[in-house]
Protein backbone atom coordinates (compact mmCIF):
# COMPACT_ATOMS: atom_id res chain seq x y z
CA UNK A 1 0.00 0.00 0.00
CA UNK A 2 1.52 3.27 -0.96
CA UNK A 3 0.57 6.97 -1.42
CA UNK A 4 2.84 8.27 -4.29
CA UNK A 5 3.16 12.33 -4.58
CA UNK A 6 4.50 13.86 -7.13
CA UNK A 7 4.24 17.48 -9.57
CA UNK A 8 6.80 19.11 -7.54
CA UNK A 9 9.23 21.18 -8.61
CA UNK A 10 10.52 24.92 -8.80
CA UNK A 11 8.34 27.77 -9.90
CA UNK A 12 8.87 31.62 -9.42
CA UNK A 13 6.73 33.30 -7.02
CA UNK A 14 3.32 34.15 -8.78
CA UNK A 15 3.47 30.67 -10.23
CA UNK A 16 1.33 27.75 -10.07
CA UNK A 17 2.18 23.61 -9.47
CA UNK A 18 -0.18 20.87 -8.90
CA UNK A 19 0.45 18.43 -6.61
CA UNK A 20 -0.93 14.61 -7.05
CA UNK A 21 -0.83 12.04 -4.87
CA UNK A 22 -2.05 8.36 -6.45
CA UNK A 23 -2.77 5.23 -4.15
CA UNK A 24 -1.80 1.89 -5.20
CA UNK A 25 -2.36 -1.07 -3.37
CA UNK A 26 -5.54 -0.67 -2.33
CA UNK A 27 -8.12 2.07 -2.34
CA UNK A 28 -8.55 5.10 -0.11
CA UNK A 29 -12.32 6.27 -1.63
CA UNK A 30 -13.34 6.04 1.65
CA UNK A 31 -10.55 8.08 3.72
CA UNK A 32 -10.38 11.68 4.12
CA UNK A 33 -7.29 12.90 2.45
CA UNK A 34 -4.88 15.53 3.37
CA UNK A 35 -1.71 17.65 2.86
CA UNK A 36 1.11 18.34 4.94
CA UNK A 37 4.49 20.47 4.69
CA UNK A 38 7.67 20.59 6.39
CA UNK A 39 10.08 23.70 5.46
CA UNK A 40 13.61 23.67 6.28
CA UNK A 41 14.36 23.67 9.91
CA UNK A 42 10.27 23.55 10.62
CA UNK A 43 7.86 21.67 11.78
CA UNK A 44 5.09 19.76 9.95
CA UNK A 45 2.12 21.77 8.92
CA UNK A 46 -1.61 21.11 7.81
CA UNK A 47 -2.22 22.30 4.66
CA UNK A 48 -5.40 21.35 3.08
CA UNK A 49 -8.04 18.41 3.67
CA UNK A 50 -10.93 16.88 2.68
CA UNK A 51 -13.69 14.61 3.31
CA UNK A 52 -13.66 10.83 1.61
CA UNK A 53 -16.40 12.08 -1.09
CA UNK A 54 -14.68 15.24 -2.03
CA UNK A 55 -16.59 17.16 0.50
CA UNK A 56 -15.62 20.00 2.91
CA UNK A 57 -12.62 20.61 2.16
CA UNK A 58 -10.93 22.67 4.63
CA UNK A 59 -7.42 24.78 4.53
CA UNK A 60 -4.54 26.20 6.20
CA UNK A 61 -5.26 29.96 6.66
CA UNK A 62 -1.82 30.79 5.24
CA UNK A 63 -3.16 28.98 1.68
CA UNK A 64 -6.58 29.90 1.74
CA UNK A 65 -7.86 31.30 -1.32
CA UNK A 66 -4.65 30.31 -3.13
CA UNK A 67 -4.68 26.20 -2.95
CA UNK A 68 -7.89 23.98 -4.02
CA UNK A 69 -7.39 20.33 -2.88
CA UNK A 70 -9.77 17.61 -4.73
CA UNK A 71 -10.03 14.11 -5.84
CA UNK A 72 -10.79 11.60 -8.09
CA UNK A 73 -11.64 8.35 -6.15
CA UNK A 74 -11.94 6.79 -9.86
CA UNK A 75 -8.23 7.34 -10.29
CA UNK A 76 -7.56 6.92 -6.39
CA UNK A 77 -5.81 10.07 -6.51
CA UNK A 78 -5.83 13.65 -4.83
CA UNK A 79 -4.84 16.68 -5.92
CA UNK A 80 -3.20 19.98 -4.46
CA UNK A 81 -3.45 22.87 -7.07
CA UNK A 82 -1.34 25.98 -5.59
CA UNK A 83 -1.73 28.96 -7.23
CA UNK A 84 0.07 32.61 -6.36
CA UNK A 85 2.98 30.97 -4.94
CA UNK A 86 5.14 32.68 -2.30
CA UNK A 87 8.60 31.54 -1.19
CA UNK A 88 6.99 31.04 2.19
CA UNK A 89 5.59 28.01 0.40
CA UNK A 90 8.53 26.21 -0.57
CA UNK A 91 8.53 23.06 1.63
CA UNK A 92 8.24 18.89 1.04
CA UNK A 93 4.80 18.51 0.84
CA UNK A 94 3.24 14.92 1.81
CA UNK A 95 -0.55 13.25 1.26
CA UNK A 96 -2.10 11.28 3.92
CA UNK A 97 -4.97 9.61 4.51
CA UNK A 98 -6.94 9.62 7.37
CA UNK A 99 -7.92 6.53 9.69
CA UNK A 100 -11.47 7.80 8.98
CA UNK A 101 -13.98 9.43 5.95
CA UNK A 102 -13.64 13.19 6.92
CA UNK A 103 -10.48 15.18 6.30
CA UNK A 104 -8.80 16.50 9.31
CA UNK A 105 -6.11 18.76 9.92
CA UNK A 106 -4.69 16.79 12.87
CA UNK A 107 -2.27 14.66 11.22
CA UNK A 108 -2.48 12.45 14.82
CA UNK A 109 -5.61 10.97 12.21
CA UNK A 110 -3.75 10.04 9.15
CA UNK A 111 -2.65 6.31 8.96
CA UNK A 112 -0.92 6.40 5.75
CA UNK A 113 1.59 9.07 4.58
CA UNK A 114 3.17 9.31 1.02
CA UNK A 115 6.93 9.96 0.64
CA UNK A 116 6.67 13.69 0.00
CA UNK A 117 7.40 15.85 -3.43
CA UNK A 118 9.30 18.99 -3.45
CA UNK A 119 7.95 22.54 -4.07
CA UNK A 120 11.09 25.45 -4.15
CA UNK A 121 9.36 28.84 -4.86
CA UNK A 122 12.31 31.32 -5.56
CA UNK A 123 11.88 35.14 -5.58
Amino acid sequence: VQLQASGGGLVQAGGSLRLSCAASGRTFSNNGMGWFRQAPGKEREFVATINWNGGNPYYAPSVKGRFTISRDNAKNTVYLQMHSLKTEDTAVYYCAASRYASGSSQAERYAKWGQGTLVTVSS
